[in-house]
């Protein structure tokens, strides 16, 4: 209840494990104010608020992804386009793994995700999206069987090194580039152990490896191990193999 009218305040006032008091005594309960529908509603946009909502996206992410199998990420572009090389080597890549045993799990959109999980699905394996907001919306493929669509990047990237034993690269953009050297970082940090990461088409990411190896070890940026924290190939039986000797699958 609320300070009855004519009445004074109290000189002290409790508020779950806070209390008030003298002229820090606030009006009415907390019950009040969490059913009163009148007001501010700025409060949706704040900080504390924020911070609910991304505790309640990685509930949400741990909830629907915590009893899936061995898992492998599989990432490339989104602009791939279905019939392309590409395209059928990421659905190839996709029914291989699940042939070896693994979910796949892919961001869920277009392109070469889309190929990876409508290989999966044609393997009878599980098909995984994880999804992002973004202001040109791309939806969840229709070869999902799984999928999370979340707000923020970095829940998303959590769920993907979370839930896989290991990541597979196809040719792709900055978002593609994004996630394989975050990964390279946890690996060569040792935030995860034992991840394999296979890059898919040495000539697509033959460029990349020749600058990491004459620039940027060259100039004693990173080290010469650390050209080893991946594989490259063109071999859709080797990518599997690859992740799965390493994770001893």
């Amino acid at each position: 209840m609320g300070i009855p009218e004519g009445a004074s305040k109290p000189e002290e006032q409790r508020l779950g494990p806070v209390f008030r008091r003298r002229d820090q005594v606030q009006a009415g309960t907390t019950d009040q104010r969490l059913l009163d529908t009148e007001g501010d509603s700025e409060w949706v946009h704040t900080d504390p608020w924020r911070v609910m909502r991304i505790q309640s996206e990685f509930v949400e992410g741990f909830g629907a992804l915590a009893e899936l199998p061995s898992a492998i990420s599989v990432f490339g572009s989104a602009r791939t386009k279905p019939g392309s090389p590409e395209y059928e080597a990421g659905v190839r890549i996709g029914r291989a793994l699940v042939e070896a045993g693994f979910a796949v799990i892919t961001g869920g959109g277009p392109g070469s995700m889309e190929a990876a999980n409508k290989g999966a699905r044609e393997a009878n394996g599980i098909s995984v999206g994880l999804g992002i907001e973004l202001p040109f919306e791309q939806g969840i493929n229709p070869h999902v069987d799984i999928g999370v669509n979340f707000r923020y990047f970095f829940v998303r990237k959590t769920m993907f090194v979370k839930y896989a034993q290991g990541f597979v690269v196809l040719p792709g953009g900055l978002g593609t580039l994004d996630e394989l050297f975050e990964a390279l970082t946890l690996v060569q940090t040792r935030k995860v152990t034992r991840f394999p990461i296979v890059l898919f088409g040495t000539e697509y990411w033959g460029g990349l490896v020749d600058w990491l190896r004459d620039s940027v070890v060259a100039g004693g940026k990173a080290s010469e191990r650390d050209l080893l924290l991946f594989h490259v190939t063109d071999d859709v039986e080797e990518t599997v193999a690859m992740v799965s000797k390493e994770i001893g699958h």
